[in-house]
């Protein structure tokens, strides 16, 4: 146990797997953030590949606190999908950069 409180009345423990969730979630929610800020840069929709590091990011933290720290089915069956997703766009996006560093270079 790292700290242990009250919020709102009810007891509250963090642990290292709790800091390790919460870290999760806040990079998981923050891609959101960093997607309106590109968006709103490019004056279109756009998904910078940062929303797709931290997708996979978050969803390892967090799939990590359900599988170690909770052992939680329901909670490792709901981050399996966004992890894959968030690493198979990252694949899709660095091969696409080789593509056209490769293509520049000609």
């Amino acid at each position: 146990m790292l700290l242990s409180f009250h919020f709102f009345g009810h007891p509250v423990t963090v642990t290292g797997w709790k800091l390790v969730g919460y870290c999760g979630t806040l990079i998981f929610a923050g891609r959101w953030v960093v997607q309106l800020i590109a968006s709103r840069k490019a004056g279109h929709p756009v998904v910078p590949p940062a929303f797709w590091y931290m997708s996979a990011a978050g969803s390892l933290m967090v799939l990590a606190y359900f599988t170690f720290g909770k052992n939680d089915s329901v909670g490792i069956l709901g981050n399996l999908f966004p992890a894959f997703i968030g690493f198979y766009n990252l694949s899709l996006a660095l091969r696409h950069k080789k593509k056209k560093a490769a293509e520049a270079v000609r």
